[in-house]
C-alpha cells in the first residue's frame, strides 16, 4: 500500500471529514492553471476513495468575485459536491449561489497554497465548528457592533436583524457552502449604518500581507469614502474603481475562529486566524445583503476589541466566549 503524502491526507480530510462525502456521491473539482497541483490532488484522492469524480480546469480569474464561465457554472449544479481550489475566489458569485440553491455542497479554496492546505486541513474542525456556531448565536442576538484596534480602527455599525453565518468547516447538509480551510463567523452589517475608520494592518485581499504602511479606510453612512496608505491603498482603489459602483459598500464583518491558522498573506487563511477580525468591501448578497457587485475584498485587523451592544465580545484579540 502506498504511503499517503501530507497533501493526500489533507485532500482526504477535505473530502471525508469536511464535506462528509457519502457512498455513491459525485464530486466535481474545478481548478485553474495556478492551483492545478491542489486540484489534481483532490481529484486523485476522490477517485482513490471510490467517488464518481470529474476534474475541470479553467483559466484563472482576474479578481475575487468574478463569475466562472457559463459552462462551468452549469456543471456545478450537476454534482453532489463541488471543490474549487482557484487563485481568485468564486465564493461570492451567482454560479456558487445557484449551485447551493440546488442543494449542492460547495467548498471554495481561494488562493490556497500547498502549505496552507496541509496546515489548515489538520485543524480540529469539531472544536472550530462549536466555537463558530456559539459566536453565530451571540451575534444574532445583538444590534450594534463597535470595533477598535491599536492601529487606529474605530468603527460602528448595525447588525440588527442580520443572520450570521458560521463557516465551520463541516459542510454535510444539502446546500451548505464555505471556504476550506475555514473557521470564521461573519455577517453583513446593515447597509448605510457603518461609520468611522478601519485600519487594515494584517492582510488585504488581492494584496497579501500589509507591511509598515497600513491601509486606512474612512467610512461614512456605509461606504468607504477615503482610502489612504501608500502604494497598497492606491492598488486597492484601482481594484475597486475598475469595477465601479457599489464596490465601496461595507459588505462584511467577520471574526476568525481557527486556532491553527496563521497570518500568511493568503486571505483564505488570514481571515480565519483566531484573534483577528475582518471587514470587507463590495458584494454582500451571499450573506443576506443587497449589493451584488462582482468584487469582494476583505481586510484583516489585528488585536481588535469588539463591543456588542456595549458589552465586550473580544478584548485585544482574545475572544471572550
Amino acid at each position: 500500500m502506498t504511503k499517503l503524502s501530507k497533501l493526500d491526507k489533507a485532500s482526504e480530510t477535505a473530502i471525508k471529514v469536511c464535506m462528509g462525502a457519502k457512498k455513491n456521491e459525485s464530486i466535481l473539482i474545478i481548478t485553474d492553471e495556478l492551483k492545478r497541483e491542489i486540484g489534481y490532488s483532490l481529484f486523485e484522492n476522490a477517485k482513490r476513495l471510490g467517488y464518481k469524480s470529474l476534474f475541470v480546469e479553467m483559466k484563472s480569474g482576474k479578481i475575487n468575485g468574478e463569475e466562472p464561465p457559463e459552462q462551468v457554472a452549469k456543471l456545478m449544479q450537476m454534482f453532489d459536491i463541488v471543490l474549487v481550489p482557484t487563485a481568485k475566489s468564486i465564493t461570492h458569485t451567482d454560479a456558487r449561489r445557484a449551485a447551493s440553491k440546488k442543494g449542492v455542497r460547495v467548498a471554495t479554496f481561494p488562493g490556497i497554497t500547498k502549505e496552507i492546505m496541509i496546515r489548515g486541513m489538520n485543524a480540529d474542525y469539531k472544536s472550530i465548528a462549536k466555537r463558530s456556531i456559539k459566536l453565530k448565536k451571540i451575534l444574532e442576538k445583538g444590534k450594534q457592533v463597535r470595533v477598535t484596534a491599536p492601529s487606529g480602527t474605530d468603527i460602528s455599525f448595525s447588525i440588527k436583524g442580520r443572520t450570521a453565518i458560521a463557516s465551520k468547516g463541516l459542510f454535510h447538509k444539502k446546500g451548505e457552502s464555505g471556504n476550506l480551510p475555514t473557521g470564521e463567523t461573519f455577517l453583513a452589517p446593515v447597509e448605510g449604518t457603518a461609520n468611522g475608520v478601519f485600519v487594515v494592518d494584517g492582510s488585504m485581499a488581492g494584496l497579501g500581507l500589509i507591511g509598515n504602511v497600513k491601509i486606512t479606510i474612512e467610512v461614512k453612512d456605509g461606504f468607504a469614502t477615503k482610502i489612504t496608505g501608500g502604494s497598497a491603498a492606491r492598488k486597492l482603489k484601482t481594484m475597486l474603481d475598475k469595477v465601479g459602483k457599489g464596490t465601496r459598500n461595507i459588505a462584511e464583518f467577520g471574526i476568525g475562529t481557527n486556532d491553527s491558522a496563521k497570518l500568511s498573506g493568503v486571505l483564505l487563511e488570514d481571515e480565519k486566524v483566531m484573534g483577528t477580525v475582518h471587514i470587507a468591501l463590495g458584494n454582500n448578497i451571499s450573506m443576506g445583503g443587497s449589493f451584488n457587485v462582482p468584487i469582494h475584498l476583505d481586510g484583516v485587523i489585528k488585536k481588535p476589541t469588539v463591543y456588542l451592544d456595549g458589552k465586550l465580545l473580544m478584548n485585544k484579540g482574545k475572544l471572550l466566549i
